[in-house]
């Protein structure tokens, strides 16, 4: 019983196997969908034409010989009718060698040899009415009772009924005739003649053999047609398909091969022209976009100089605040905040240079990503008492050294809490870490504004503000988080962000155990516990 089993789980493990196969083959390639479809409409219309013509032919076939059995039977009936008539019959002797003459006078005149007589029933005793006779073929209830009935309803009628007869050669279709016939001196007799349409089911046998082999000849000659139809018109299609993915993969040299006026010609110059089109257009987007990264490289070099001048004298100046009058001292004030603001951004607008020209190299070290937490945590403890929020660290995980750059990781955590002191609306704010075998995440929750699902699809894009209404209390340049993506895209990390109005928000760094590999898992999740999942909004910074 155990290896049947196995026998039939090895088999339907076989045919899922096969199926799966062949719907993966149909879903990826055009030619066989459209091979299969055309075979499959071909099959229908062979079988439907086969079925019509099979039924015509055998109708017609049965009822040319149906006519033809039953002009051979009216001759038959109709000789020994006339037989009986003119026979002298005045004793049992005689009308014994009547009816053995009408006997041989029926195998003679027709053409089948299967005959029977019964006197019929319900008729007055007569001495000299002889018994009847029945061919053997005709025995085992051939000749049924609604027949026998039919044929006593009257005299000179013809009846018949479909039979199989039972030969030496196995049964094969039939039919019977049946007449009633007047037999002076011995009164009414049932003669009948059986007919076998052996000959009849061979014709069609055949028939129905000639269409089967031409339609599976007609059905691989379609379906060969087709597949080389198919194959002529999908490989410019294939063809530019390939293209297409080697311009995306950025091979913008690469054409498709243009030969003849037709219509796959006028495809292969329309998709070079677009190819033609896209390449200039994207060497002109590029040289814009290497102008302008030379333009805001350049231009932070330049402003660092004149930068570092003004900052000196904003030293001194900012030193001496104390004497100067009231007015002049918060002027004072204000020029150095500014001014370490403006250092603030010249040093983002640098950094987004680099990540722009892809020149940031990472300096990888073994670091604890919650130590690393805390020490920010420590380091902006103050400015959050400032504003009247709590900071407090859940770390479940992560206190393994992971290869990171500490110094840009660290960034990524100091923009992330100032944030969430900026909009926290002096509630606390938790950071939790943890990990798994593949991944370390760091989460920084607040239960301030929160955003809508708009401003989460921008909360990432540069110089993004959810609310430009709203003053920036603590400074920031607008840089921050995506400067933070950048950071996680160059460990192979991801920054994701939940948010839902008047809930707060939940950002979360997620980085690989080994920088570089995709990130596979994710120790902690988007949508914090204590929030509703339905009504969550979130976005996703892949790697």
């Amino acid at each position: 019983m155990s290896l049947l089993t196995q026998l039939s789980g090895r088999a339907a493990t076989g045919m899922r196997t096969w199926l799966h196969r062949l719907r993966e083959l149909w879903r990826r390639s055009l030619r066989f969908r459209t091979v299969s479809i055309t075979m499959c409409l071909t099959l229908v219309a062979v079988l439907a034409s086969g079925v019509y013509m099979s039924l015509s032919v055998r109708n017609d076939l049965f009822a040319s010989r149906l006519a033809q059995v039953l002009d051979d039977s009216s001759r038959t009936m109709n000789s020994v009718q006339r037989l009986f008539d003119s026979a002298d019959i005045n004793d049992r002797v005689a009308i014994t060698a009547v009816m053995n003459t009408v006997r041989n006078q029926l195998a003679a005149t027709s053409s089948s040899q299967l005959i029977a007589g019964y006197r019929a029933p319900g008729q007055e005793y007569s001495p000299y009415a002889p018994q009847g006779f029945r061919s053997s073929e005709l025995a085992g209830g051939v000749l049924t009772s609604q027949l026998r009935e039919t044929v006593q309803e009257g005299t000179g009628k013809q009846w018949w009924q479909s039979v199989t007869l039972t030969g030496d050669q196995g049964e094969a279709p039939g039919v019977i005739v049946g007449q009633l016939v007047d037999v002076p001196g011995a009164g009414q007799y049932e003669f009948y003649i059986g007919f076998d349409l052996t000959d009849s089911e061979q014709t069609l046998t055949f028939l129905q053999q000639t269409m089967l082999i031409v339609g599976l000849s007609l059905l691989l000659l379609v379906g060969a047609v087709a597949w080389v139809v198919v194959r002529l018109v999908v490989k410019p299609i294939t063809v530019a398909a390939e293209t297409s993915q080697r311009l995306a993969a950025g091979e913008l040299e690469v054409r498709m091969r243009e030969s003849g006026d037709d219509e796959l010609a006028t495809l292969a110059r329309s998709f070079n022209g677009m190819a033609g089109s896209l390449q200039q257009r994207i060497r002109e987007l590029a040289e814009l976009s290497l102008v302008q990264q030379r333009f805001v490289s350049d231009v932070s070099h330049e402003l660092r100089t004149p930068l570092t001048t003004i900052r000196l004298a904003d030293d001194v100046i900012y030193d001496q605040r104390h004497s100067f009058p009231p007015a002049t001292t918060r002027t004072a004030e204000l020029l150095h905040t500014q001014v370490e603001r403006f250092d603030l951004l010249l040093n983002d607008l640098l950094e987004i240079s680099r990540y722009d020209a892809g020149s940031v190299q990472l300096e990888l070290e073994p670091t604890n990503l919650a130590n690393l937490a805390a020490d920010c945590i420590e380091g902006m403890e103050a400015l959050a008492a400032e504003r009247g929020s709590d900071i407090r660290l859940v770390a479940p995980g992560g206190h393994g050294d992971v290869e990171m750059d500490p110094r840009r990781i660290r960034r990524i955590v100091r923009n992330l809490l100032g944030n969430a002191i900026e909009h926290g609306e002096s509630k606390p704010i938790v950071v939790t870490v943890d990990s798994d075998a593949e991944s370390v995440s760091l989460a920084v929750r607040d239960y301030g504004l929160g955003m809508s699902e708009f401003d989460v699809e921008h909360v990432f894009d540069r110089f993004w503000r959810a609310d430009p209404s709203r003053r920036r209390t603590i400074g920031g340049t607008g840089l921050g988080l995506s400067i933070s993506t950048e950071d996680a895209a160059l460990h192979g990390g991801i920054l994701d962000v939940w948010s839902r109005p008047g809930e707060g928000s939940n950002f979360r760094l997620t980085l690989p155990r080994s920088p570089g590999e995709p990130v596979s898992s994710f120790p902690l999740p988007l949508v914090p516990p204590d929030a509703d999942g339905s009504a969550a909004l979130g976005r996703t910074e892949d790697a």
